[in-house]
């Protein structure tokens, strides 16, 4: 439908969602769902792995480690496959990875198999962003807002209800089921897309840029691998620093290919523009407090009463302490749509940091946790709902998917970075208690004032994003 046309239509009609659109957003939602629990199904059975597959912490921990590592390849990758042959052919291709790579390690019984499978999973990590630019060209303008906040929301949403369902599976069932829930999901949607979702038409044009895909995954793999390895290895160890020095090296040399290429992975000049840098660097701090919530909440609950601060609970309890926030996302998804994306990013962000200025506050009760581990939930839903709102309105339309995929990119990469830093923060800052070193409440407490600095971070950058875009090919009109 022309914007012209949408003009001249009533205002009941413009308004009025179709069966057929409402499916298409349920059925790519749902996809978008089921890539994003596979990112934190695992972590409340990591111990119970360990013990089932007779494998060390550091042997188990390659089972989330592969995943990251992969997807940070084939986020970029399949988003300028998405560009350049069709972004419905490129999700279809990333649910089948979803299917077979769960398949994998629901069948296995042995770390290396399922390490496999996890690696093959790693590579559904870039139907989300397919997703969220499949549904920016394919709803009508009116909706597509909506539709994206959706879409977009089901990064946080996902990773909170993951926690709950593993800690329930664990509980009552065996682990292999969690991969079987993967397995159905994917293999649900697949068949709604086929059938439902009309292909878009391409605008892109030139090839697949393998030299820069080469050089940004290395890049990314040097850049990961240690922030994922570096508390087992040690910050100070020469792999840890010798990996962080070859990424710097990587990325530049990245740069300096790609701006020389006709037909490039990513265009480094659309890209350094005000409009999408300050979106992207945002990302990566709301990603680095969305991470910090779930390695901070559920581990917190769970922490025995004698260390001052914990409940002392189960591993589904903690997983149920993060359910809330997992319903606000979703909830308040329609209304981050209805704001305009850049002011939609700044409310979110401050929600953010509200959320965890109140967990450095409050620590009495666990309801006190849960209104924290919620509000910070809230936000983060308003803020990821916002940020491909803020890439549809700057990209150019030939390279939309490549630009959400860069975006997603870089939410992993705060990741991350949270992981690593709040790891070594909680390690550094400890108490004993039975003879064992448990984080205290100092630590968490650094790390909650960390991730609420990073969020007011996030909102001081968006508040310096052009109200209109830069380009004049945008897949949406300006703001």
């Amino acid at each position: 439908m022309s914007q012209t046309a949408v003009k001249a239509a009533p205002a009941s009609v413009r308004g009025a969602w179709t069966g057929r659109q409402l499916v298409v957003v349920l059925v790519i939602g749902t996809a978008a769902l089921m890539v994003s629990l596979t990112q934190s199904l695992l972590v409340p059975v990591l111990s119970q792995l360990a013990v089932d597959l007779k494998a060390g912490s550091d042997g188990v921990a390659w089972l989330l480690t592969s995943t990251l590592l992969v997807g940070a390849v084939a986020v970029p990758a399949f988003g300028r496959l998405g560009d350049l042959f069709g972004t419905r052919r490129m999700l279809l291709v990333t649910l089948a990875a979803l299917v077979v790579g769960s398949l994998i390690c629901a069948l296995a019984n042995d770390l290396t198999v399922m390490i496999i499978g996890r690696s093959v999973v790693g590579l559904s990590v870039a139907a989300v962003p397919l997703s969220i630019s499949l549904i920016g060209v394919t709803l009508p303008r009116e909706h597509a807002p909506a539709g994206i906040a959706l879409i977009s929301a089901m990064l946080g949403v996902g990773g909170a209800l993951g926690l709950p369902l593993a800690g329930l599976i664990a509980e009552y069932a065996d682990y292999h089921v969690l991969f079987w829930v993967c397995v159905a999901g994917g293999i649900l949607t697949v068949p709604g897309i086929v059938l439902l979702v009309r292909e878009p038409a391409r605008v892109a044009q030139g090839r697949m840029d393998l030299v820069g895909t080469a050089l940004l995954g290395a890049a990314m793999l040097a850049l990961l691998l240690p922030l994922a390895q570096g508390s087992s290895w040690g910050w100070s160890s020469p792999r840890t620093i010798g990996l962080l020095a070859a990424a710097a090296v990587l990325l530049v040399v990245f740069v300096a290919v790609e701006l020389r290429r006709a037909s490039p992975l990513v265009d480094v000049r659309t890209t350094a523009r005000p409009s999408l840098l300050l979106t992207n660097v945002a990302s990566l701090c709301v990603g680095f407090a969305l991470f910090a919530t779930l390695i901070g909440t559920a581990s917190y609950v769970q922490a025995p009463a004698a260390t001052g601060y914990g409940f002392g609970k189960s591993v589904l309890a903690g997983g149920l302490c993060m359910l809330p926030g997992g319903i606000a996302m979703l909830l308040l998804s329609p209304f981050s749509a209805r704001l305009r994306p850049r002011t939609a990013l700044i409310i979110g962000s401050l929600i953010i940091a509200a959320g965890f200025a109140t967990r450095i506050v409050l620590v009495d009760s666990l309801w006190q946790v849960v209104l924290g581990a919620t509000i910070a939930g809230a936000g983060t839903g308003i803020a990821y709902a916002a940020m491909p709102g803020l890439i549809i309105h700057a990209a150019p339309r030939a390279e939309l998917a490549a630009a959400n995929g860069l975006n997603a990119l870089f939410r992993s990469v705060g990741s991350s970075l949270a992981s690593a830093i709040g790891g070594a923060i909680l390690a550094a800052q400890t108490i004993s208690l039975a003879g064992h070193a448990l984080p205290s409440l100092a630590g968490y407490r650094t790390l909650f004032a960390i991730c609420a600095g990073a969020a007011v971070v996030a909102a001081l950058l968006a508040v310096f994003i052009p109200k209109h875009t830069a380009t004049t090919d945008a897949a949406l009109p300006e703001e």
